[in-house]
Formats: structure tokens, sequence, C-alpha cells
């Protein structure tokens, strides 16, 4: 489920590898998270989160997770939370090498790392889950606002506009673009101009750089009972259902 990719300087690049979209089931998350929590104590300095050409992630599996029991989906949603925990909290830096189409999911793993370089051309990232019946968690809300600042998070949010690359460039949702194949290479150049400054100053600058988003984070933070009663609330159920059947009728054709 990851592709491990050793690169010079310790960079490690973690590739996503979920066919056929890397949707984020349970287990792609533990996997995630567990690559990126273990990452720093094997001699990684730094990390790239990476998908396949095209495709960075399809955000969370819809369809596995209407098929779970309540104590599952619970599991899930608490393993989503430590992932960007992990994340946001990782003593190493992490780009995000968005290397296609990058909805929910997918852009809240974008928006934990410390940089994102996207792949130029027709390929779409944003918080959509108000389309398909979600709240955004505040959690997720702050972390947007920390990049993007207030009011534009806000109307991005409560529309769940997607955007395309370009755009997201230009109101600095991402950092870069790039080729959609120079993508995880692009993200290796930056950590490696970061890894050559001074290591010490750095790395505890960024810490503190970072610490409102590390705090957010915390376990008592997650709102866990809130996003699993928004996940049961029949509006949410409906427009989630309906999403799968339009799943299903597109693959059978």
């Amino acid at each position: 489920m990851i592709e491990t990719i050793d690169h010079p300087a310790g960079i490690r690049e973690l590739r996503l590898a979920r066919p056929p979209v890397n949707a984020l089931d349970g287990a792609l998350i533990d996997a995630l998270r567990l690559a990126v929590q273990e990452a720093p104590a094997t001699g990684a300095h730094a990390l790239v989160v990476s998908g396949r050409s095209g495709l960075f992630s399809a955000g969370l599996d819809i369809p596995a997770l209407l098929s779970l029991d309540t104590a599952e989906l619970a599991r899930c949603f608490e393993g989503f939370f430590a992932l960007m925990a992990a994340l946001a909290a990782s003593p190493i830096p992490i780009a995000a090498a968005i290397t296609g189409h990058s909805p929910a999911g997918g852009a809240v793993i974008a928006l934990f790392c410390d940089w994102r370089v996207m792949a130029e051309g027709p390929y779409r990232i944003g918080l959509n889950e108000v389309q398909v019946g979600l709240t955004v968690p505040e959690l997720i809300q702050m972390a947007l606002r920390r990049v993007l600042g207030a009011h534009r998070a806000e109307r991005l949010l409560v529309s769940g506009q997607m955007l395309e690359s370009e755009a997201a460039l230009r109101i600095g949702l991402v950092d870069e673009l790039a080729p959609v194949d120079a993508v995880p290479g692009r993200a290796v150049a930056w950590l490696e101009e970061l890894l050559a400054l001074p290591r010490q100053a750095m790395l505890e600058t960024r810490g503190r750089a970072r610490a409102d988003l590390i705090a957010a984070t915390r376990r008592e933070q997650w709102p866990l009972a809130e996003f699993a009663a928004v996940w049961r609330r029949t509006e949410t159920q409906a427009t989630l259902h309906a999403l799968l059947a339009k799943l299903r009728a597109g693959s059978t054709r």
C-alpha cells in the first residue's frame, strides 16, 4: 500500500499505492501514519508523500466506509485523525507531491505537509466534503485557514469547490506546479534546499512555526464523536449512498 523510495540526502518518498485511485481505507491510512512516524528513527531526514501519475488520492474510500459497522467506522475515523496528527507533528519536514487529482482526504494529507507541489494541467484539488454531505471538522478548517487566510478558506469550505492546479497555485493552496511526471522530483529538490540549511536551526524554527498546527491535532482535540454523528445523519447517508450508486453505475459502463 505504501511504496518506499529512498533518495539521496536522507529523503524518503512514501508513494501511495492502492489501485485504482489510492482511496483511503483504514489499512492505507494506518500504513501511511506508521511510515511517517517510523521514518525519523530509520534514517530519514525528510519525507515526500506522492501518488501515481495523474492522481494523488481520491480521498476517503466511501464504498468501504459505508460497509463498516459502528466500531470499525470509529477505528477508521480515529486513524484518519491520527494520520493528520502524525503529519503535523513530524520532527522532519514533509513535502506533498500532488501527482494529480486530490479531492477531500487527499487534499487533507497535502494540507498537513510543509510544502505542496502539484501537477500542472487539468488536475483538481479541494475540500469537497460539503458536496457529499459531510461537515468539515474544525481541525481541517483550521489547517486550511492557516494556509489561505480566513475569508478565502471560508468560501472554499462552504461551497466545497474544487480548483484546477493553476487556480490552486494562484491562491496559495499549493506552492508550485510542475509537469506531472516531474512532481516528485521537484518535491525532493525543495527538501534538498531545506536540508542544506543549518540543521538544528531549521528544525527548531520549523517546530515553532508549526506549533499551532501541532497543538490543534493533539488527541484531546479530535472531534471523533462529532464526525461520527455527522456521518450517521440522514442527509449525509442519503448523499453518500447516491454517490455510491453513481460510482457503481459508472463502473459498469
